[in-house]
């Protein structure tokens, strides 16, 4: 006999837009009871409930705050409920065996939104990375230290607004130079989805227009399967 959640595999898309709603309405319990008990347990993968609920559900309030149809306050609000989806889901999801490989994720100095850089932190770790995540505004110095202690074997920098492009570029080169070119660097990001040809122009080892699309390269680029 086909198991509950087999027969009851959830429509991700009304997920997402009840979700959606209950981001825009302050209501966490909701949005939480949404990504757990309605998704998750019913079978979609934690990956799956991570970039077609919580992911496309952020994308559209950065659209809606973009147009000025929401505030900075509601914009924020909706993220911090996000934040708190993707602690809850992580807790929940089962992790892939280790695969040895370790990555370190920051977003580069200056740059505050550190929600894709979190998503793609996660995704990594349940796939079986060693992630060190630094979150937001990392400083190039900081962030060299932590190379130096870490010894990762990828690096991941996340910029989402166009005016921390510059700072982008200075991490990059700064770290190329720390690392005499050693190590591999994944580059993501609003930023870069703006800026077509600016993974092209610093070299980019890595890049991807979500967290599926990143996990699958590093591994591509790491030589280790899934």
């Amino acid at each position: 006999m086909a198991s509950a959640a087999t027969e009851a595999r959830p429509d991700l898309a009304t997920v997402r837009a009840r979700y959606l709603e209950a981001q825009l309405h302050g209501n966490r319990r909701e949005a939480l009871r949404l990504v757990i008990d309605e998704a998750f347990a019913r079978g979609a993968s934690a990956l799956e409930v991570e970039l077609e609920v919580i992911q496309e559900a952020q994308r559209e309030i950065g659209r809606l705050w973009q147009e000025n149809s929401i505030t900075i306050a509601e914009e924020h609000m909706a993220t911090a409920i996000s934040n708190m989806a993707l602690a809850h889901l992580y807790d929940h999801a089962p992790r892939e065996r280790s695969n040895g490989k370790k990555v370190v994720v920051a977003c580069i100095e200056g740059e505050l939104h550190d929600f894709p850089a979190r998503l793609v932190a996660d995704a990594l770790d349940l796939a079986g990375f060693d992630v060190r995540y630094l979150g937001a505004n990392v400083p190039t110095d900081s962030l060299l230290a932590v190379l130096d202690r870490e010894k990762p074997d990828l690096l991941a920098l996340s910029v989402t607004m166009i005016f921390n492009v510059p700072a982008l570029r200075n991490a990059t080169a700064r770290v190329r130079e720390h690392t005499a070119g050693s190590l591999p660097i994944a580059m993501g990001g609003g930023a870069l989805s703006w800026m077509n040809a600016l993974a092209a122009e610093l070299q980019a080892d890595v890049t991807a227009c979500d967290a599926r699309e990143l996990v699958e390269s590093a591994r591509r680029l790491l030589g280790v399967g899934p």
